[in-house]
């Protein structure tokens, strides 16, 4: 899932692709490096990241979804807003990925009334509050009890669950080490089945490790996103499409290996 920002202030590249023109030429540039599904997203949801009204969200990302809606590769509309999200997906989005899990009034319903894959995360706090002090008594059980339970909510609305994919969402109300515990214990959440996309590329977790700033991650970004396959991902949300696909073809050659 190669990352499409159209936002000024996004945390990696913020600004980089905010021009409608310079974003569709960067996805295009994603899918050229073997993109599978693009993920467009018109509000940062960085630490500390301000809101952005939904007459503003869609007109950054309907350009953008219309432009690529013919390019062969599915299109996920990052966003919160049911109203993005309804707008989204008749302009060509066929993923919702929320960070809010579908908690906002009436996302829920959007989805249930679509026939779009969605992409439940799961967030402690808000992006304006979410790293002041986020606290777990078992990070595992916790998150993973929360993505059940958003999951079941939209089974029961009639949400195949074969359309259904969760996140733990590394960097979103957890510390460094509550997202280091995520990514070694993936296989542990207890999803009931459910794909788990991982978004680490780029994260301050890295750069934590590394020391490095975060234009200069890309080694770090490939490193986890082949840990997070080892231990059960099988979506990657990441900023560095080709290195992440040839960081993947060494691990999926060494398990091939006779």
């Amino acid at each position: 899932m190669g990352i499409v920002n159209v936002t000024p202030d996004s945390f990696s590249d913020g600004g980089a692709f905010f021009d409608s023109q310079a974003a569709i030429d960067h996805a295009r540039r994603l899918i050229d490096d073997g993109a599978e599904i693009l993920d467009v997203g018109g509000e940062s949801t960085r630490p500390g990241a301000p809101d952005v009204s939904a007459d503003e969200e869609l007109r950054r990302v309907l350009p953008l979804i219309e432009a690529l809606r013919g390019s062969g590769v599915p299109i996920s509309v990052d966003t919160s807003k049911p109203a993005v999200m309804r707008a989204a997906l008749a302009a060509g989005a066929c993923i919702v990925n929320d960070v809010y899990a579908l908690r906002q009034s009436g996302a829920a319903e959007v989805v249930a009334d679509s026939d779009c894959g969605v992409v439940l995360m799961h967030m402690q706090g808000t992006p304006r509050t979410m790293q002041e002090a986020p606290r777990y008594t078992d990070v595992i059980d916790e998150v993973g009890a929360f993505l059940r339970e958003r999951r079941a909510v939209l089974v029961a609305l009639g949400v195949a669950a074969d359309r259904i994919a969760v996140d733990p969402g590394f960097g979103f109300g957890k510390t460094a080490a509550h997202n280091w515990t995520l990514l070694a214990r993936l296989a542990e959440l207890d999803l009931e089945g459910a794909p788990i996309l991982a978004g680490v590329s780029r994260k301050s977790m890295l750069g934590q490790a590394t020391g490095r700033p975060v234009t200069e991650r890309l080694a770090a970004s490939a490193a986890a996103a082949v840990i997070a396959v080892q231990n059960g991902a099988r979506i990657l949300r990441v900023h560095d499409v080709a290195a992440t696909r040839d960081a993947l073809a060494v691990l999926h050659a060494v398990n091939d290996a006779p």
